[in-house]
């Protein structure tokens, strides 16, 4: 049985899980129903169908040094679906968020992750956001989670919970080294970023 986390907390990853290796990371959302896409009602708390309007939300991964960007080629999203280190691979783009399970998934070789990498953090934005006029208070049912690649099984859940009407970036979470393990924090953080760029720039 996976953790769920609430926004804000931390929790071991490798620690405690003897033989973790390979994780995947799903991340995952629905649009709203048409009738509730003009406001939040239900809003990431779920409710109402997945008939709205199409919303393309983009997962990505950073890859930090030291809590940095260092090179352009250390962000893994649609464009860019392998790490150079050939540890994270992105399964690709998915346009709409319907149905049911992960829309996008993150997998990620912990034991082999270069060790100048300290952090991977989980971002979702929303595709030309400002010329589609979206944002993700259309968006519902909002979640990362982190399963083990060998058996399936969950690890952490984390809803992403918050009215995030308006904005059109979320930071879901974050993986990080600390005393040789890794660890899990559920960020939860949206912004206003309109491109991913603008996102990476923050971290340069």
């Amino acid at each position: 049985m996976g953790i769920n986390l609430q926004k804000g907390q931390r929790v071991d990853l490798t620690k405690g899980n003897a033989g973790l290796d390979t994780i995947k990371v799903g991340l995952g959302w629905d649009p709203i129903s048409q009738g509730k896409s003009g406001g939040f009602f239900g809003g990431l708390f779920g409710g109402g169908g997945s008939s709205g309007p199409n919303v393309d939300c983009d997962a990505s991964v950073l890859m930090l040094q030291d809590d940095k960007i260092v090179d352009k080629n250390d962000v893994i999203y649609f464009g860019k679906l392998t790490s150079d280190c050939g540890t994270v691979q992105h399964s690709g783009d998915n346009l709409t968020g319907d149905g049911a399970g992960d829309d996008e998934v993150i997998t990620i070789r912990l034991s082999s992750v270069p060790a100048k990498y300290n952090k991977l953090v989980f971002v979702v934005n929303i595709y030309s956001a400002a010329t589609r006029n979206q944002h993700f208070g259309m968006i519902q049912n909002a979640y990362i989670r982190v399963y083990d690649d060998k058996t399936g099984n969950e690890l952490i859940r984390y809803n992403l919970t918050d009215d995030y009407s308006n904005l059109t970036t979320l930071i879901c979470g974050e993986i990080y080294r600390h005393n040789n393990e890794w660890k899990f924090a559920a960020v939860g953080s949206g912004t206003n970023d309109i491109q991913l760029g603008d996102v990476v720039r923050k971290y340069q």
